[in-house]
């Protein structure tokens, strides 16, 4: 139902991550039969932290592909006229507050993650030569749309090391979700707009229809 609400709302689908819940290759087969029985336009999307959880995300990757889905991992696609670039992301927290990459290795393997992602996003919109760009994430690149969830978490949703790249290759907007409490609009401090269009935080604002109609 809500597939078909949107089908007939939009000329492109974008999906923020957390096709599955537990990330398994079942579920995303079960996601790709809806697709292909209620969508008859584009399809956008980048993997988030609850299709990495049984260590299938490669197969899970493939399914979506097999069925059209454009699947972003530091890649770009057009869709008319307009350029998606998209990465999942990673954690860290937000501005000054930002993990640093010292101490244990650990910590800089986890910090060396977020600056991977970073990198892999700015290389994908260098690849776009349109004058609208979109990018889409799973993790926020910036602390105003996680307000709302608890701040004991808000180094869990996303990281700023995101946020980087937008303001250099003038990117028209940005969707991201993860953080089903937060909130739904913010923008960076190049004043980019920013949208957080996790489902759980979708149902709570418009459930009748749960999902944003984004005008570029």
């Amino acid at each position: 139902m809500l597939l078909s609400q949107i089908t007939t709302a939009a000329d492109v689908l974008v999906v923020a991550g957390d096709i599955t819940d537990y990330g398994t290759a079942e579920e995303a087969r079960s996601f790709a039969k809806e697709l292909a029985a209620s969508v008859r336009i584009p399809v956008v999307a980048v993997l988030g932290n609850h299709d990495f959880e049984s260590g299938a995300e490669r197969e899970i990757h493939q399914i979506l592909v097999d069925q059209g889905v454009c699947v972003l991992d530091g890649d770009t696609c057009e869709v008319q006229g307009v350029g998606f670039a998209g990465v999942k992301g990673f954690a860290g927290g937000f501005g000054r507050r930002a993990l640093g990459p010292w101490g244990e290795p650990i910590i800089k393997q986890f910090v060396h993650e977020a600056v991977n992602e970073a990198l892999k996003l700015e290389s994908a919109l260098a690849r776009l030569r349109t004058d609208k760009k979109i990018v889409v994430l799973h993790y926020a690149p910036i602390e105003a749309t996680v307000e709302g969830e608890p701040r004991e978490i808000y180094p869990y949703l996303g990281c700023s090391r995101l946020e980087e790249p937008l303001g250099r290759y003038s990117v028209t907007a940005v969707l991201h979700g993860h953080a089903h409490n937060g909130a739904l609009e913010g923008r960076t401090s190049t004043d980019v707009p920013v949208y957080n269009v996790a489902l759980p935080l979708m149902r709570k604002l418009t459930p009748q229809n749960p999902f944003l109609i984004l005008d570029v």
